[in-house]
């Protein structure tokens, strides 16, 4: 059974302002139990299945909190419970204030052969701002320190439309970016998602709300830039460099809308017609997954908390508005009706129709995919595939 794996580490040294991923602070004494939780959930699921990971993914949080024995355990376990093969992509996030030389060695000896640094900005007072605990000299030290160690494909994020920031600001944060010379860069706009307190300073007027209108030109003028560069744009927030050699495999299962299983707390998981996710809590997961269990279905897991069915209708409606994110490959025709036995054109033909009226979206003969103008109209775009409430 072919599948992408993700694995969550929910540990940080600070949670920054902005994020409302399920992270945590101040828990460094739950992470060998944790460790622990994330081999029983792996062996629970071999017992039950001939899983084949094609790509492996370790995100949180920040993984490289982790000591360096404890996080090359989890890959050693997963590679071997998932028969994971030797050219697999394998990603791990990493803090460029929580990386050196050696610590980044251990993880290219483990098996780790992309690395993904959350930069954000090439502005200390931004990453201030931010609530970031690295600063842009390390950045650069990070990145240097990941190629001694080896690592050939390595991706920056990036986060633009931050309160106050200037386009000039943003056209030097992309510059300073290129300079490293990233094989991939992941670009974001600034979210303000409830309940964080970015949102709360936003509210007291504390912080400018964002501008949409100035972060599309952001996002405008990176398209310009990247492509000049000789970077790829493969999705909407994505660029590799040269040909698809280094665009994210690991993401790609999800922008096609393939299975995927996800392992830890919170993680999330698509296969065999269900999605479910596990706990949230770090402290609930490790004591779930110390319980017993004698389902034999992926979603029946000790620590698993909800699951949906996936029915035909929804799945079409994903498949569009994932692949769409894709901007050359959009939604091919032939995959989608060899998976759903049906025409696109007779599942979504109106929606097409007024899609492509409104300039958010072309018809090829052999794909759908987004304009440029449809790229900035994300949302607009993907509404008519939301399902029905």
């Amino acid at each position: 059974m072919n599948i992408a794996l993700y694995i969550h580490i929910p540990f940080c040294r600070r949670k920054c302002p902005y994020c409302d991923f399920n992270s945590y602070a101040g828990l460094d004494a739950l992470q060998a139990p944790y460790v622990k939780a994330l081999i029983a959930e792996m062996n629970w699921l071999a017992e039950r299945g001939e899983w084949q990971a094609n790509t492996l993914f370790i995100g949180g949080g920040t993984p490289t909190v982790l000591p360096l024995l404890l996080l090359t355990r989890v890959l050693s376990a997963a590679r071997l419970a998932f028969h994971i093969p030797l050219p697999a992509e394998i990603t791990i996030e990493a803090n460029p204030g929580t990386v050196d030389e050696s610590y980044l060695a251990g993880l290219r000896s483990a098996g780790a052969n992309r690395l993904s640094l959350g930069a954000q900005s090439f502005h200390d007072d931004e990453l201030h701002l931010l609530g970031r605990i690295h600063t842009v000299a390390e950045i650069d030290k990070a990145l240097r320190a990941a190629r001694q160690a080896g690592f050939q494909n390595l991706n920056l994020d990036l986060i633009y439309g931050l309160p106050g920031q200037s386009l000039e600001r943003w056209r030097n944060t992309l510059e300073r970016a290129l300079v490293l010379s990233p094989e991939h860069l992941s670009l974001y706009s600034l979210g303000i998602e409830k309940g964080t307190p970015f949102a709360g300073r936003i509210a007291a007027g504390d912080l400018p709300a964002p501008d949409d209108d100035l972060a599309a030109d952001m996002y405008e003028l990176a398209e310009d830039m990247l492509e000049q560069e000789g970077y790829r744009h493969y999705e909407i927030s994505n660029w590799a460099k040269g040909d698809s050699q280094f665009a994210c495999r690991h993401n790609l299962t999800y922008w096609r809308n393939e299975p995927y299983l996800g392992l830890g707390a919170g993680a999330h998981s698509s296969w065999g017609g269900r999605r479910w996710h596990n706990l949230l809590s770090p402290s609930e997961y490790v004591a779930g997954m110390a319980a017993q269990s004698s389902g034999r279905a992926p979603w029946q897991n000790p620590a698993a908390a909800e699951v949906e069915v996936i029915d035909r209708p929804l799945a079409m409606g994903e498949t569009m508005m994932l692949g769409l994110r894709l901007v050359e490959e959009g939604v091919p025709l032939a995959r989608f009706s060899s998976r759903f036995a049906r025409p696109l054109s007779n599942v979504y033909g109106s929606e097409l129709d007024a899609l492509q009226e409104r300039g958010l979206l072309e018809l090829l003969p052999d794909r759908a995919r987004l304009t440029r103008r449809g790229r900035l109209l994300g949302n607009q775009a993907f509404a008519p595939f939301l399902p029905d409430e």
